[in-house]
């Protein structure tokens, strides 16, 4: 059963950075667009119905007649963690993330400087993820459109950023950089990330 993509914060919370209209559109007409055209989809496919929607996104990967559903779940995966990614307020990073952080980037301030570089460098539509891989280290990647690494199952995502125009256009127009910015030194939500090691991290 695939539930309804819910925000974890209200509308307006994350003002100055991103406005309410931007939630209300890039939520409410983005996000619940993908899980409503799933949803439908889902009807005339009762093999699929009692998949959550990791298996279903892993299930769907790479198949030409999955094409539609594939893409459609993938997108509400992406845009729940770019949600959950994002602080109402600014967070110090955690200790159990700062330490893979020094082991992998040399300091906060490095990853910062990859993190940003990866997301202005992106061409198109896309996303910015900070990932642990099966050896313990951590990496951004990026991937386009509704590509996602939760298909690799050596990859553990922690946090995203949406670089699609319309998680930024209202609020900043072209200015992508600004928007990065932004995000990397207000809005990381480094408690979820831990929290997401937790899990992980045994």
């Amino acid at each position: 059963m695939i539930e309804k993509p819910h925000l974890p914060f209200n509308s307006n919370d994350l003002m100055p950075f991103i406005s309410e209209e931007t939630i209300d559109f890039h939520y409410g007409k983005h996000h619940l667009g993908y899980y409503n055209k799933l949803i439908g989809m889902l009807k005339d496919r009762p093999d699929l119905a009692n998949m959550n929607l990791i298996d279903l996104i892993r299930h769907s990967h790479g198949r030409d007649d999955m094409v539609g559903i594939f893409n459609n779940a993938a997108q509400i995966y992406n845009h729940s963690l770019f949600w959950d990614s994002l602080s109402v307020s600014p967070q110090k990073c955690c200790s159990t993330a700062a330490k893979l952080i020094q082991d992998s980037f040399g300091d906060l301030d490095h990853f910062k400087k990859e993190f940003s570089s990866a997301a202005a460098g992106l061409f198109g539509s896309g996303w910015v993820w900070l990932v642990k891989n099966s050896a313990g280290k951590l990496e951004i990647i990026t991937t386009q459109n509704a590509k996602t690494p939760i298909t690799n199952p050596t990859l553990t995502p922690l946090l995203v950023l949406d670089v699609w125009e319309h998680a930024y256009y209202i609020d900043h127009r072209n200015n992508r950089p600004q928007f990065i910015e932004d995000f990397v030194d207000h809005m990381i939500n480094w408690d979820n990330v831990c929290k997401i090691l937790g899990k992980v991290c045994h």
